[in-house]
C-alpha cells in the first residue's frame, strides 16, 4: 500500500512540474466571436442607452467592470465626460463605432466580457491567505490543513505514512 501511495505521489510531482513549466497562455482571445454582429453596426446614442434602463447601481457595475478590464474610470454611478471617454476607448478597442454610448447588444457584450475576465482571473491563480483574511472572534493562530495541488496531496500522504494525524 505504501508503495502505491509513493507511486501516486511521484506521479503528482511529475504532473505538477509539467503544469509549472507551461506558464501563462499567450493565446489571444477573440472577444468578438461570441458577440452578436449587430452590436458592431446598430446605432448607439443617448436614446439607445436609455432603452437599456441602467439605474445608478448598474452604471456603477459598468464603471467597475470597465476599470477591471483596464479602462480606469471613477465609480460614481454617473456617465459623465470621463466615463463617456472610457466607453469610447472600450468601443474603439473592440471595433465598435466610437460614440461613448451603449446599446443593448454592446451592454450585453461588455457584461459578458467582464464576467469572462473575472472568471479567468479567479481560476488562473490560487488565493493566498492575505487575499482572504480570517474572520473570527477572539485571537489564536490560524492553521491551514491540506493545501491544494500535488504538494498538499504529497504532504497528506507522507503525513499518513509516518503517522502524523
Amino acid at each position: 500500500m505504501r508503495v502505491l501511495i509513493l507511486a501516486v505521489s511521484v506521479l503528482g510531482i511529475l504532473v505538477g512540474a509539467d503544469a509549472a513549466k507551461a506558464g501563462l497562455s499567450t493565446t489571444t482571445r477573440d472577444l468578438s466571436a461570441s458577440v452578436d454582429q449587430a452590436a458592431f453596426t446598430e446605432e448607439t446614442n443617448q436614446e439607445t442607452e436609455d432603452q437599456i434602463g441602467l439605474d445608478r447601481g448598474r452604471r456603477r457595475d459598468v464603471q467597475r467592470g470597465l476599470a477591471g478590464l483596464g479602462f480606469e474610470t471613477r465609480v460614481n454611478g454617473k456617465f459623465d465626460e470621463q466615463t463617456r471617454a472610457v466607453i469610447t476607448r472600450w468601443q474603439e478597442a473592440r471595433g465598435y463605432p466610437k460614440t461613448g454610448f451603449l446599446n443593448t447588444l454592446q451592454y450585453k457584450a461588455l457584461l459578458a466580457e467582464i464576467v469572462s475576465t473575472a472568471h479567468a482571473d479567479s481560476s488562473s491563480g490560487e488565493a493566498s491567505d492575505d487575499d482572504h483574511p480570517a474572520h473570527r472572534r477572539g485571537g489564536g493562530a490560524h492553521h491551514r490543513r491540506g493545501g491544494g495541488g500535488p504538494g498538499g496531496l504529497i504532504g497528506g500522504m507522507v503525513g499518513g505514512l509516518f503517522g502524523r494525524r
